[in-house]
């Protein structure tokens, strides 16, 4: 029998589609070509398993005219699994002669007969009867019709509709073949979605990895509803497989420091500082999440870097969070002093050093209150002395008269003293200071303004009569241990705390510990920290928390340890170890490094660098100022102005007994002066010494 023109033009798409077939199968997937047919392919397995949940009365017959479809299917998986190319071409040559000799679509479309039997001669039939209409699924509504949405619904039915769940609609990701996203509801209307939704489940029914799959709530929108009874799922292998390889800014914070460094924290921007060599990233916490808890280790390693290597810090302002990343460290850099830099402005403020962001670190020579004190705490060879020049020379070039006393000598100090209006070594040096300073409060207090009357100091109001005084105690803990002098020096110091700032005196005490039981008054501690600006260099990792919790910064700011050194390692190590060389020698870099706590929390930084061999007098004005011959009077005829550095004067701290007959015994040394027959003036003191 002749074939009918329907047959013919079905041979010939056989026939033309056999090689794409086998051409496919050695493509990648992603070519058109290979693209087209696995689409094809796809369809039909969907029709068929759509034909099979069905069960229309016309199965079998749907079903033949399906099977080019699903033969092929099986065909181009079997060539995929064949290597080389001459399997692939004779397994779709044989699909295309199977299907040219059956012709399943233009056959099966003789009404009545069976395929590939006989027709017999015509007879005349009754009339039509109407074919009862294929069972099909009844959509809700909201349920999207189109073909991907049918499609994925098909699958999720019989993965087993996780949760007891419907696919209301489906779509695809553009640019991403194995992504789409899902909007499921409850096949139970009015009741949430069950347990049993879970990634695992949603995993599974595609065959990608559990990380590949988002639950997200489904939000409510024209032609959508939500609620517990609705999930909009994403299903997204190729997008995370981009994000590992290539992510964006925003991505690698959101994957990386919002989870381990930075909890919840989310990216805003990025800026680089190519002049200053530091690149800066900034993020935001969500309104209820409070402060920004930050691990500086997890964020440094994130970054790239160590916490060791001293490159990356965190400055937190109220939910924002600014991420420092310097190419080298900035605490490993040396910032020269210069004058300009330790000359206050009109508000009091010099610039002691920089912070690890970048930023100037200030301290002030008044505050509000009036003077100002200051606390400098440092290891031996930490770089105290070094920073006592920076405060020296701010406060002499504010115009500050310049007292300085320390309980042993060392090289630097004597070149500091040349710039002070008086300078010594010893406990009893420092004792005397400090007793003419509390005379000098009282003289100030009855000394009239330009209006004539009495005023507390203030740097900002005119007509003062006398110059600002600062006293510098060096090593002040070993003063104040001092078995004759100790007791009386730790007695004034505190005195001077609570009152010098209203007479334009105020004090630095310089030492390795400021901790109250080592000799520091816990009221001369307090005072000194409400009325200054504390700097605490690189100390030992122990007395980290002891020494803030003395300062009274809370636990929760208290700072962690710095490295030991800020220099980035020597690469090569694998090399010396094969050649047998030692290591080079580590250089620690960290002097006049360590913390200034401007509030209640310390700010990490670098001091300025005073060069002592160079010379520091370009520091410091030409001039060293002294008190007024008013002042100088009435220190004179309390008997308190002389040379501090003399012996003990008889009388000076409580009367020696001149004979044996006498009845009161003299006062401990140590004591205060002013006892029954007490030298007060220098005359005095000259007559006592002939006698």
């Amino acid at each position: 029998m002749a074939a009918t023109a329907t047959t013919k033009l079905e041979r010939t798409v056989y026939l033309v589609a056999a090689p794409a077939l086998g051409w496919a199968a050695n493509l990648p997937p992603h070519h058109p070509l290979a693209v087209a047919v696995a689409t094809a392919e796809g369809a039909g397995v969907a029709a068929a398993l759509a034909v099979v949940a069905a069960r229309p009365k016309n199965e079998g017959l749907w079903l033949v005219r399906l099977s080019p479809l699903l033969a092929a299917g099986a065909v181009d998986l079997a060539a995929r699994q064949i290597p080389g190319w001459h399997w692939d071409a004779a397994l779709a040559g044989g699909w295309g002669l199977l299907c040219c000799a059956l012709a399943p679509l233009s056959k099966t479309r003789r009404r009545g007969r069976p395929a590939l039997t006989p027709v017999p001669e015509a007879k005349a039939l009754p009339a039509a009867q109407p074919e009862p209409e294929q069972a099909e699924e009844v959509l809700d509504p909201l349920d999207a019709a189109d073909a991907f949405s049918a499609q994925v619904r098909v699958l999720w039915r019989n993965a087993g509709a996780a949760g007891h769940t419907h696919v209301a609609a489906a779509h695809p990701h553009v640019g991403k073949p194995h992504d789409l996203t899902m909007l499921l509801r409850s096949s139970e209307q009015g009741r949430p979605i069950g347990g049993g939704l879970t990634r695992a489940a949603v995993a599974a029914a595609f065959a990608v990895d559990e990380e590949d799959v988002k639950f997200l709530p489904a939000t409510a929108m024209a032609g959508r509803q939500s609620g517990p009874g609705w999930r909009e799922v994403q299903v997204v292998p190729d997008e995370r497989k981009r994000r590992r390889t290539a992510p964006t800014e925003a991505e690698r914070w959101e994957d990386e420091v919002a989870v381990h460094a930075i909890p919840g924290s989310r990216f805003i921007g990025k800026k680089r500082d190519e002049a200053r060599e530091v690149t800066y990233w900034v993020a935001q916490l969500p309104d209820f999440a409070g402060e920004p808890r930050i691990d500086p280790v997890a964020l440094a390693r994130v970054m790239g870097s160590s916490h060791d290597e001293g490159r990356v810090f965190a400055t937190v302002d109220g939910r924002r969070v600014l991420v420092a990343v310097w190419d080298d460290s900035p605490l490993s850099k040396v910032y020269p002093a210069t004058r300009e830099l330790l000359t206050p402005d009109e508000n009091g403020w010099w610039i002691t050093g920089y912070l690890a962001n970048g930023q100037p670190a200030l301290n002030r020579v008044y505050t509000d209150r009036g003077a100002a004190h200051g606390l400098l705490v440092a290891p031996s060879g930490g770089g105290k002395t070094q920073l006592m020049a920076l405060v020296m020379a701010a406060y002499a070039n504010f115009g500050a008269v310049l007292w300085l006393g320390t309980e042993a000598p060392d090289e630097k100090t004597p070149l500091l003293g040349a710039h002070c209006d008086r300078y010594g070594v010893g406990a009893l040096y420092m004792v005397r200071q400090l007793r003419a300073l509390i005379a000098l409060m009282e003289i100030r207090g009855t000394m009239l303004w330009a209006d004539g009357r009495i005023h507390d100091w203030d740097p900002k109001v005119p007509g003062c009569p006398y110059r600002p005084v600062h006293v510098f105690q060096d090593e002040f803990l070993s003063a104040a241990a001092d078995g004759d002098y100790g007791a009386e020096i730790s007695e004034l110091s505190a005195e001077l705390s609570v009152k010098g700032r209203k007479y334009g005196i105020g004090e630095d005490v310089a030492g390795q510990s400021a901790q109250v039981q080592h000799g520091m008054p816990s009221l001369m501690l307090k005072n000194i920290r409400e009325n200054g600006i504390p700097t605490v260099l690189k100390i030992a990792p122990g007395d980290v928390t002891s020494t803030f919790k003395d300062l009274g910064v809370a636990m929760e700011h208290i700072p962690d340890a710095l490295p030991r050194s800020f220099s980035k390692e020597a690469g090569g190590r694998i090399e010396r170890i094969l050649a047998g060389e030692a290591e080079p020698p580590s250089d620690s870099n960290t002097g006049g490094v360590g913390w200034i706590v401007p509030g209640r929390k310390p700010e990490v930084l670098r001091t300025l660098f005073a060069d002592f061999g160079k010379g520091i007098d370009d520091l410091f004005p030409g001039e060293v100022y002294r008190l007024t011959d008013h002042e100088i009077r009435e220190l004179e005829a309390r008997g308190l102005w002389f040379d501090w550095s003399l012996p003990p004067q008889p009388g000076e701290f409580g009367d020696d007994p001149d004979d044996e007959d006498d009845e009161e015994p003299a006062p401990r040394r140590g004591g205060k002066s002013a006892g029954r027959g007490a030298i007060t003036t220098v005359d005095q003191a000259l007559a006592a010494i002939r006698r």
